[in-house]
């Protein structure tokens, strides 16, 4: 096993490495760079984009690449826009609701089923009993 650096010197072996790769990868003593050149102007215009501005009564000409770039995002939105808001509702929140109203539809059905015949069979026994036993199941509207 190595003997280990003291963090000083590993501190300073790492710097000079970093200085090093810095140095061949076209820093300031390999001359200019055309990544970095100074450029032809000396002082910026201070106009947007430096483009200078059309003489006042006309407008500006569009380019080439404006046209089609501005009528594909607008019918990219649109798409987007119509097909988000047209998309079906997949969450399972959705599907364990509509899983749940259908159980309770058919509950209420099979409860109301069951207890008309029970109380038609009671009425028609006419036995003394008056139908006690049968369930009211109140009925929701969904």
């Amino acid at each position: 096993m190595p003997a280990p650096i003291p963090f000083t010197s590993a501190s300073a072996m790492i710097r000079r490495r970093l200085l090093q790769s810095t140095r061949t990868r076209g820093g300031a003593s390999s001359g200019p760079s055309r990544w970095t050149s100074p450029g032809h102007e000396e002082t910026p215009k201070g106009l947007l984009f430096n483009r200078t501005p059309p003489p006042p009564g006309q407008s500006r000409k569009w380019e080439d690449w404006e046209l089609p770039c501005y009528v594909t995002s607008f019918l990219t939105i649109v798409i987007l826009g119509v097909g988000l808001n047209a998309k079906p509702d997949l969450t399972i929140e959705t599907w364990a609701h509509e899983k749940a109203l259908e159980r309770l539809k058919m509950e209420n059905s099979l409860a109301a089923s069951t207890g008309a015949t029970t109380t038609t069979t009671d009425n028609n026994n006419n036995n003394g009993d008056n139908g006690d036993n049968v369930e009211d199941v109140p009925h929701s509207e969904s």
